[in-house]
């Protein structure tokens, strides 16, 4: 059962990211978007980094954080970035244990084999801390737009 829910607070945590530590009290003040995505450098994952990075501009003017977590190390977000040109920092929780806080740990199959990985998920947190929409088994084409238009209308 997942502990995140519309119109309640979202957990608090810190993780190491490419801009140094970060805390969900970073951002206070400020809208989140949280999305938590399986793994750099794969297609899907660069797809869905590309398409926040190139809405940035209007995230930002909505004064709006975007912050991506994976389970990769800080080595393999530091070069993902830097390679994709990311405008914004990617978080790194190698143990899981914030995904496994905001409930994306799902089981999932890939050539007939099951196994535990990370959904993509996405979470818009508001100002005051509260989680105002989540998106659970994201598919990434027009996912970033459907974010921005939720930023908008909050």
């Amino acid at each position: 059962m997942s502990t995140i829910d519309v119109g309640k607070k979202a957990p608090q945590f810190t993780l190491e990211g490419t801009g140094g530590s970060w805390s969900l009290s970073d951002g206070a003040g400020g809208s989140i978007v949280i999305y938590f995505y399986p793994r750099d450098n794969t297609p899907g994952c660069t797809q869905e980094g590309e398409d926040f990075a190139a809405a940035y501009a209007q995230f930002k003017k909505a004064k709006t954080l975007i912050l991506g977590i994976s389970a990769d190390s800080m080595e393999a977000h530091g070069k993902f970035k830097r390679k994709m040109g990311f405008p914004f920092d990617l978080l790194s929780d190698p143990d899981r244990k914030i995904c496994k806080l905001y409930d994306v740990i799902q089981e999932k199959s890939m050539y007939g084999k099951k196994f535990l990985g990370i959904e993509r998920s996405t979470f818009l947190i508001d100002g005051k801390g509260v989680v105002r929409h989540v998106w659970r088994k994201v598919k990434v084409n027009g996912h970033a737009a459907a974010v921005l238009a939720a930023v908008k209308a909050l």
